[in-house]
C-alpha cells in the first residue's frame, strides 16, 4: 500500500522509503494518544542508502520474513544496520496462512541469522548485548487479513486473533519511546525530500528537540555547510 511509486509497482519491491503514522487505541500518562510513527525501508543492499536514511529516523525494528520463503540475502544487510544502529529487533512472521507455510524452520532461520551477524560483529562491536539480540519477540501475523498473534499458529493456519493488537502491543513494550526536550531550540534530521503540485516541497525528517508547526522560521542547514532560513 505504501509503494506508491510507478517503478516499485511495477517491480514489486519498496525503493523509496515511506512514512506513515497510527493512531493507537491507548494513552500516554499525561492523557496524550500514542502514536506509532512507521518507516517503510527497501530490503536491498542496492538501496542501501534509503535503508541506512530509514534507520535513522526509527528507534526499534519490525524484521517481516515471509512465513514460506524466510529471511531472504537481502535481509542479512539491512538487519545487519540495525545492529550496528543497536536498535531493538521484533521478529514478524507473514503469511502464515499460506499452504507452504513452515513457520518453526523460519523462526529458526532468522533465529541464526541473529546469530551469526551477532558473531560476526563482536570484534568491530564489543559492546553488542547479545543477549538482547537473541532474545528477539516473535509475532505472528497474516497481513492481508489484518491479523497478529504472539501465539503460534499451526502451518497454514491464520493467527488466533483478528486484529493487529499484539503486534502494536510488542512495538509498545520492546521499543523505547523517542526522548527530547521539547523547551530546546529545534533540531530535525532531514532524510528524504519530495514535491507535491498541491502542497509544493515536502521534507521528512525526525525532530530530535524542540518544536516544528507551520509558519515557523527555521535554519536549514545543507551538506556543505552553508545555511537558509526557510518558512515551514
Amino acid at each position: 500500500m505504501m509503494d506508491s511509486n510507478d517503478l516499485e509497482r511495477e517491480k514489486g519491491i519498496t525503493i523509496l522509503a515511506k512514512n506513515t503514522a497510527v493512531l493507537y487505541n491507548g494513552k500516554h500518562a499525561d492523557g496524550t494518544p500514542i502514536v506509532i510513527n512507521v518507516i517503510d525501508t527497501p530490503g536491498h543492499a542496492d538501496f542501501g542508502g534509503e535503508v541506512e536514511r530509514g534507520l535513522s529516523m526509527v528507534d526499534g525494528v519490525v524484521l517481516l520474513v515471509d512465513a514460506s520463503e524466510g529471511p531472504l540475502p537481502q535481509t542479512r544487510f539491512v538487519l545487519r544496520k540495525a545492529l550496528e544502529a543497536k536498535l531493538p529487533v521484533i521478529l514478524l512472521v507473514n503469511k502464515t496462512d499460506r499452504p507452504d507455510a513452515r513457520i518453526d524452520e523460519v523462526v529458526a532461520e532468522s533465529q541464526d541469522l541473529l546469530l551469526g551477524l551477532a558473531s560476526d560483529m563482536s570484534d568491530e562491536h564489543p559492546d553488542l548485548d547479545l543477549d538482547a539480540i537473541l532474545d528477539v519477540p516473535v509475532v505472528y501475523a497474516s497481513g492481508r487479513n489484518g491479523a497478529a498473534s504472539d501465539n503460534k499458529p499451526a502451518n497454514g493456519e491464520l493467527p488466533d486473533n483478528d486484529d493487529l493488537e499484539p503486534l502494536f502491543k510488542a512495538i509498545l513494550d520492546h521499543v523505547p519511546a523517542p526522548t527530547y526536550d521539547d523547551q530546546h531550540p529545534l533540531q530535525a534530521h532531514v532524510t528524504n525530500l519530495d514535491a507535491s503540485p498541491f502542497l509544493g516541497r515536502l521534507a521528512l525528517l525526525r525532530v530530535f528537540n524542540g518544536t516544528i508547526k507551520k509558519g515557523q522560521q527555521v535554519a536549514w542547514v545543507k551538506h556543505d555547510g552553508t545555511v537558509k532560513n526557510v518558512k515551514i
